[in-house]
């Protein structure tokens, strides 16, 4: 069979997909089950859960996905590919779980230009898209004209206000509701933790933050959260995000002389495999501690950058992207937690949170260490 006829063949099918859909039950049994389900954009969706057959436009929601289903990739009848979303090594692990994801026709990821066509010949039930940056108001109506409903979901943008809820409705559309509420009590039970210790910390008191994401991408400087995405991680343990006070969008560029004149407390690096060919932060499983450190410290030896008080007092850290805008954020949020208040969260343990997430929840855990310290970390008191 030809690519061009299997393409054909997959739009000709959708085209009836909506008569087949208004066949499939009882109106009563259909409004009792769909009722009340909404996306992040508050549209009404108008399906039967639970839904089975799923295309994405983030690696990320295979995490949410696995977080609350035993076999994720069974839902998915194509996937974004944008394997550096969720690491390589998540991938591999993955793959050699769940052989089929290698074979899932690709659809372009949030990143991309959106393809109806695409989605179309994956011949899915519902396309899983991005707030803000999935389909237009049109690629909406041809979608949901040949009867693939579309709902937006939201782990990038602004994470504290819409993870939960995007979680809740993941639950809700593949049948896995309890799963979902029990990862969002867990998670919201690790965020109160946080909140209740740095709520009554002043603004003067709340160490400046420079986070850097892709740091040695490029030898220009400055990528920085503005407002939302992980800047919100920051405010929320108790740090002041530079980029915030001139970044309205959630991620943008600062200039390496503001940078320099704010001066700030603490730097924070993000990184991992896909900066290596260009000198840039790395870290992940397939790299020991002292070849992170060594990147680490690459990147803070850029003109400017070296000058900063956080470099010349050693408070500089490095995460793996991955781990931010991710299902399982909280593991970053205590991270970050450890890093801007050392001493008021000297008893957390982002590793014991991991390795609970792992054992409680992820289809394919996560493996290795994912964050790293210039400085060795102090031992613990008492130890």
């Amino acid at each position: 069979m030809s690519p061009t006829f299997s393409r054909r063949a997959a739009l000709g099918l959708l085209a009836g997909l909506p008569l087949v859909l208004a066949g499939c039950g009882r109106g009563e049994d259909k409004g009792a089950a769909g009722a009340g389900l909404a996306d992040l954009r508050d549209r009404a969706l108008a399906v039967t859960p639970p839904v089975s057959r799923l295309t994405i436009d983030d690696g990320r929601y295979l995490i949410a996905l696995a977080l609350i289903h035993p076999d994720p990739v069974s839902l998915l009848t194509g996937w974004s590919g944008d394997v550096n979303r969720i690491s390589p090594e998540m991938f591999a692990a993955f793959v050699e779980r769940f052989p089929r994801l290698r074979e899932l026709p690709t659809t372009p990821s949030s990143a991309a230009e959106f393809s109806v066509e695409a989605v179309l010949a994956a011949a899915p039930e519902l396309a899983l898209v991005s707030l803000g940056q999935g389909p237009t108001d049109d690629q909406v109506r041809q979608l949901e004209g040949a009867g693939v409903k579309v709902a937006f979901i939201d782990f990038f943008s602004h994470p504290f206000e819409n993870q939960a809820r995007s979680l809740t409705l993941l639950g809700k559309l593949v049948g896995r509701e309890d799963r979902a509420e029990a990862y969002n009590r867990f998670r919201a039970d690790k965020l109160a933790a946080i909140r209740s210790k740095v709520e009554s910390i002043p603004e003067d008191r709340r160490p400046t933050v420079f986070l850097e994401p892709h740091a040695g991408q490029s030898q220009d400087c400055c990528n920085s959260p503005g407002r939302g995405n992980v800047g919100d991680y920051i405010a929320f343990v108790g740090g002041r995000n530079i980029g915030a006070d001139v970044l309205t969008a959630p991620m943008g560029k600062l200039n390496l002389e503001y940078v320099i004149d704010r001066n700030p407390d603490v730097y924070i690096a993000t990184g991992g495999p896909h900066l290596e060919r260009a000198g840039g932060f790395v870290v992940g499983p397939q790299y020991d501690e002292a070849r992170s450190r060594e990147s680490l410290a690459r990147v803070t030896q850029r003109r400017g950058i070296d000058s900063l008080a956080a470099v010349r007092n050693r408070r500089v850290h490095g995460l793996s992207h991955q781990l931010i805008n991710s299902p399982i954020d909280i593991v970053a949020t205590e991270v970050l937690a450890k890093w801007i208040h050392p001493e008021l969260f000297a008893d957390l343990n982002p590793r014991a949170t991991l390795d609970a997430i792992n054992r409680d929840f992820l289809a394919v855990p996560y493996r290795g260490t994912y964050w790293t310290d210039l400085a060795p970390a102090a031992p613990t008191q008492g130890a």
